[in-house]
């Protein structure tokens, strides 16, 4: 996996963010093109590859995608049917006190969901299972879909609600 190969460090999801960023700044100086000039492209390829790794969702999608398996965030995973009802209804009503409450509840979601990529990307590190990356890519997808949704409701209450 290209961006792996760049920074010279094994494929895995759990990465050292510190030692990424060591790698990347010396990477920087070696290709940048004041002291390159051939170093322009690696740079661009360089600062592409570190904007994805140094993310763990953006890191774990990119592994996802390399190896063959397609990412959907429009699919509304089942156990969120009947709240995204009930959401939908508060947003048309423009209920911001319920819409709060299902922004809270939509967090809390958010960092269970990432509790559990960071097992499941200890797994993929030790066994690069592909039934590991499928969960993982359940989970990305599920990330995705309740995001949007906590982005929608930011949008429908114009910042009203903060972080």
């Amino acid at each position: 996996m290209e961006y792996y190969e760049i920074f010279e460090v094994e494929p895995k999801l759990s990465l050292d963010a510190a030692d990424l960023q060591r790698r990347f700044y010396s990477l920087s100086r070696k290709y940048h093109p004041d002291r390159n000039p051939q170093g322009l492209d690696k740079s661009a390829l360089l600062n592409d590859a570190f904007r994805t790794l140094r993310d763990p969702v953006s890191r774990a999608e990119y592994v996802v995608e390399k190896h063959g398996l397609e990412l959907n965030a429009k699919d509304i995973p089942p156990q969120l049917l009947e709240e995204v009802f009930e959401f939908n209804m508060a947003l048309e009503e423009s209920d911001q006190e319920q819409l709060s409450s299902f922004r809270t509840r939509f967090q809390a979601m958010l960092g269970d969901i990432d509790s559990e990529m960071t097992r499941e990307f200890a797994a993929w590190d030790a066994n690069q299972s592909r039934d590991t990356l499928q969960r993982i890519r359940s989970l990305l997808n599920r990330r995705k879909y309740i995001s949007n949704l906590v982005r929608t409701i930011d949008q429908s209450t114009n910042g009203h609600l903060s972080n």
